[in-house]
């Protein structure tokens, strides 16, 4: 006899482990991305000699090449299945991300030097070589690991697709997507510790060991995902109730309009998706927005150095991240907004979403004093970054539930992938634009609004953050005024 039949009517909620796993995935996901942005400052730049426009074109490298790869993983994960679309998709990222630790060992032999040491010495042509080198090791590992990453938004919110009705595919969703600020949060308290622990133990130069042991986090993952994932309808872990309760959308439909049952499974290709407002403005909302995030990510710990003088290994440093992110955590309530929403309206999913996303679009207006006000102290700008976090990660888990809520299953990772690739544009620029203004600003002793050199190009990004997703928003309300699901034909 079946587990199924076996469980009665007490609804099991197997649907709540899947979430755990995506979760997980996705905490592992910003762990391998944070890597690089909390030992470039401190133990890679002396090493490697190099500068902030150096950061810049890798982090704005690895975006461009996360946009491309977007565009594709959606269609693989559609085309590959979500189990094995997964898999591949965090074995890439995560081989990706343990090929950053041979970087330097690349660089030595290319160059011809025989140590770290030496490297760290060189001064003139052969610093400049040496930056260039390992410069181009590095973004081909981060190539590889943009690739994988690529895939996780695309395969987790698919997944959510299947597991959650509709009403509580916001919840779910903030809660795996938590998972990036989780990793953003264990990240300064531990990638910079394995660092120093490793480098006094005169393994390399410390780093290379925290690309590895954070990278095989992944690789831990694929076992437990390859035993535990089925389709509900398969999973035996899975009772009736649950699956009639996951599957609520679907008899409701069927009720309204049995004959639009197989015209919804039909898929969608990717110039028809573009044919659609909805896709549209999900891409924008994305390209608006993600590079904001990227940029708290990539760059925060560089800030706290620059400007204030903390080192990333240091105590004050990893607790000002620490705190950072932990206010970030109440977005995992983002997702609540909506069905609150509701509840007490009656709306549709969509009016209700893009309500709570113009509430939480109005929070990341307070960047525009963060800079002024770090000039009384640092946790000022420190509280409004993660005042900011939150409202993304918030703002993040309901955009990404629009996506459910309009498109056929079946097309759903392919526009979280083209959405995905829009965000990843919008990081690049951002990254890119940052790191020649940073370099420019420090070189020059820039003026802006009473800052000079790196606090003025900081002032000028933040001011951009500040605006993105209110202007995003907008956008995305004048493309789709009113909730309108896609019908294929």
């Amino acid at each position: 006899m079946s587990n199924q039949q076996n469980t009665g009517d007490k609804m099991t909620n197997f649907r709540w482990l899947i979430c755990a796993m995506l979760f997980f995935a996705t905490t592992v996901n910003y762990l391998d991305r944070q890597v690089l942005s909390l030992t470039w400052k401190d133990f890679i730049a002396p090493e490697f000699h190099w500068t902030d426009a150096n950061y810049g074109d890798i982090t704005a490298i690895f975006s461009l090449v996360y946009a491309v790869g977007n565009l594709f993983a959606g269609r693989f994960v559609d085309w590959m299945g979500t189990k094995k679309g997964y898999l591949w998709a965090i074995g890439v990222w995560s081989l990706g991300a343990c090929l950053h630790a041979v970087c330097g060992y690349a660089t030595e032999h290319v160059v011809g030097i025989h140590s770290a040491a030496e490297m760290v010495a060189a001064t003139g042509a052969v610093a400049s070589t040496i930056a260039i080198t390992s410069v181009y090791f590095f973004i081909a590992a981060r190539v590889v690991l943009g690739l994988g990453e690529a895939g996780n938004f695309p395969a987790a919110v698919k997944v959510t697709a299947e597991y959650f009705p509709k009403r509580d595919r916001a919840f779910s969703t903030s809660i795996f997507n938590a998972g990036a600020t989780v990793g953003a949060l264990v990240a300064p308290v531990t990638i910079p510790s394995l660092a120093s622990y490793f480098k006094e133990l005169g393994v390399g130069n410390g780093w290379e060991m925290a690309f590895i042991v954070i990278g095989a986090l992944g690789f831990i993952w694929m076992g437990l995902w390859l035993f535990m994932y089925k389709r509900p309808s398969e999973n035996p872990h899975v009772n009736k109730a649950e699956l009639a309760y996951i599957e609520q959308d679907k008899h409701e439909e069927e009720a309204a309009a049995p004959a639009t049952e197989e015209k919804e499974e039909k898929k969608l290709s990717f110039l028809q998706c573009l044919q659609y407002r909805q896709a549209w403005a999900f891409a924008i909302g994305k390209f608006m927005t993600d590079g904001v995030w990227w940029f708290f990510l990539f760059w925060t710990p560089a800030y706290i150095s620059d400007v204030y003088g903390f080192s990333s290994d240091s105590g004050t440093a990893q607790l000002l991240i620490f705190v950072l992110y932990a206010i970030t955590m109440l977005s995992i309530y983002g997702g609540k907004l909506p069905t609150i929403i509701i509840n007490k309206t009656g709306w549709d999913p969509y009016a209700a979403r893009m309500r709570a996303m113009f509430i939480f679009a109005l929070f990341p207006l307070l960047a525009l004093f963060a800079q002024p006000l770090g000039a009384y102290s640092y946790w000022y700008p420190v509280i409004i970054i993660g005042i900011a976090g939150a409202a993304h990660q918030s703002w993040s888990a309901n955009i990404y539930s629009v996506v459910g809520d309009m498109f056929p299953k079946s097309a759903v990772a392919t526009i979280i992938g083209f959405g995905g690739m829009a965000g990843g544009i919008g990081s690049f620029l951002i990254n890119k634009g940052s790191g020649m203004l940073f370099t420019y600003a420090d070189e020059s002793q820039m003026a802006f609004m009473g800052f000079q050199g790196k606090p003025a190009g900081y002032f000028i990004i933040f001011c951009i953050c500040a605006v993105a997703y209110l202007i995003g928003w907008i956008i995305m309300k004048v493309l789709v005024p009113k909730y309108k699901p896609i019908i294929v034909k």
